[in-house]
C-alpha cells in the first residue's frame, strides 16, 4: 500500500528507475534533511525490508548453488559490500567538515545510507552459501584483489581531498561525480539482471538505487549552490574532475566487470529456460543480451548521467 506522506521518489513502488531518477530530479540538503530521511527511509523506503527485501524472496537454487551464477553475484556483491564500507568511512569526513545544518544532516543520513547498503550487501551473501562465521574471510577472498587495484586508488584520492585537504566541496564533487556517478549504472544493470536469478539481490539492489537517486541528486544541487556563491573554485573543481576522470582511465574496472559479465553469461546460457522472454529492459529480452551489449549499455548511462549532472552543476566542460 502506498502511504502519502512518503516522498514519491523514495517510494519503493513510485520511486524512478536509479539512471532516470537521478538524470531528472531536483533535490537539495534542505529538503533533503533529517527529518525528511526518517519519514521516507525507514518508514518509507525499507518498511517491511530491513535486509532490502521482503522475508519470504529468495535466490533462485541455480543461483544458490556452486556455478557461474554464484560466482558472479558472490564476486559482486562482496565488493559492493566492501566499496560502500569505505563510503560510509569517507563520509564521516564530509559530515565533520559540513559547512551548514543542513548539509550536516544530509551527509548524516547518507552515512546511514551507505553503511546498511554494505550490511545488507555482505549478509545477502549469506542466502547464497557463505557460512556466516566465514563472512569476514570470504569477502576477502572474493573481492580483496579488486579492492586493492580499484577501491583503494579511489578511496586515497578522497582521503586527500577530505582528510588532507579538508576540503568540503571538493569532497562532494569527488563522490557525486567521481565515485557514486560512475558505479551507480552499473547497480541499476545488476538489479535488471539478476531478476529472474535472484529477486532478493534485485529488491536490494532497488532498495540501495532509490538511495542513490537522493545521495547523486542533493550532492549534485550542493555543488551548484557552492558554486553560484562562489565562482572562483570553479577551475579547481573542474582541474579535480579531470584528474579523477583520468585515475579511473587507469584502473582495471572495465576487467573486473567483464569477468563478472562473463561468468553471468556463462550462467545465462546454461539457464535459458528460467529466462524465457523476461525483459532486462522495454523490447530487449535478457538471453538475447550479451556481455557486450550489457557493459556497452552500462557505459552509455553512466555517459549520460554523468552529462546530465555536471551541466546541472554548471561544470559540463569537464566532459
Amino acid at each position: 500500500m502506498t502511504d502519502s506522506t512518503v516522498p514519491p521518489e523514495a517510494d519503493w513502488d513510485r520511486a524512478p528507475s536509479l539512471v532516470d531518477g537521478a538524470g531528472s530530479l531536483e533535490l537539495t540538503a534542505a529538503g533533503c534533511d533529517l527529518r525528511y530521511w526518517l519519514r521516507a527511509v525507514p518508514q518509507g523506503t525499507l518498511r517491511g525490508k530491513v535486509l532490502g527485501h521482503d522475508e519470504d524472496v529468495r535466490p533462485h537454487e541455480v543461483t544458490r548453488r556452486p556455478g557461474p551464477l554464484n560466482d558472479a553475484l558472490t564476486q559482486e556483491l562482496a565488493f559492493r559490500s566492501v566499496a560502500e564500507d569505505k563510503a560510509t568511512r569517507a563520509l564521516g569526513y564530509l559530515v565533520a567538515l559540513a559547512p551548514d545544518t543542513a548539509t550536516l544532516e544530509f551527509y548524516t543520513t547518507q552515512l546511514m545510507d551507505e553503511a546498511r547498503h554494505a550490511m545488507v550487501f555482505r549478509r545477502h551473501l549469506l542466502s547464497l552459501g557463505v557460512a556466516e562465521h566465514d563472512l569476514c574471510t570470504a569477502v576477502d577472498r572474493l573481492a580483496g584483489a579488486d579492492r586493492d587495484a580499484v577501491l583503494v586508488p579511489l578511496e586515497n584520492l578522497g582521503l586527500d581531498v577530505l582528510r588532507e585537504r579538508r576540503d568540503f566541496i571538493g569532497g562532494v564533487v569527488v563522490l557525486t561525480i567521481l565515485v557514486e556517478g560512475v558505479l551507480a549504472p552499473a547497480a541499476q544493470l545488476s538489479e535488471l539482471k539478476w531478476r529472474v536469478f535472484d529477486p532478493a539481490a534485485a529488491d536490494v539492489e532497488r532498495g540501495a538505487g532509490i538511495d542513490e537517486i537522493r545521495h547523486l541528486t542533493v550532492g549534485s544541487s550542493i555543488a551548484r549552490e557552492h558554486l553560484l556563491a562562489r565562482p572562483e573554485d570553479r577551475e579547481r573543481l573542474l582541474e579535480l574532475i579531470t584528474h579523477g576522470r583520468a585515475l579511473w582511465e587507469k584502473l582495471p574496472v572495465t576487467d573486473m566487470v567483464l569477468r563478472r559479465e562473463t561468468l553471468f553469461q556463462q550462467g545465462l546460457d546454461a539457464h535459458r529456460d528460467l529466462v524465457g522472454d523476461h525483459e532486462i529492459w522495454p523490447g530487449r529480452r535478457l538471453a538475447d543480451t550479451t556481455v557486450e551489449e550489457r557493459l556497452e549499455t552500462a557505459h552509455a548511462w553512466a555517459e549520460s548521467m554523468q552529462r546530465k549532472r555536471l551541466a546541472y552543476m554548471g561544470l559540463e566542460e569537464a566532459i
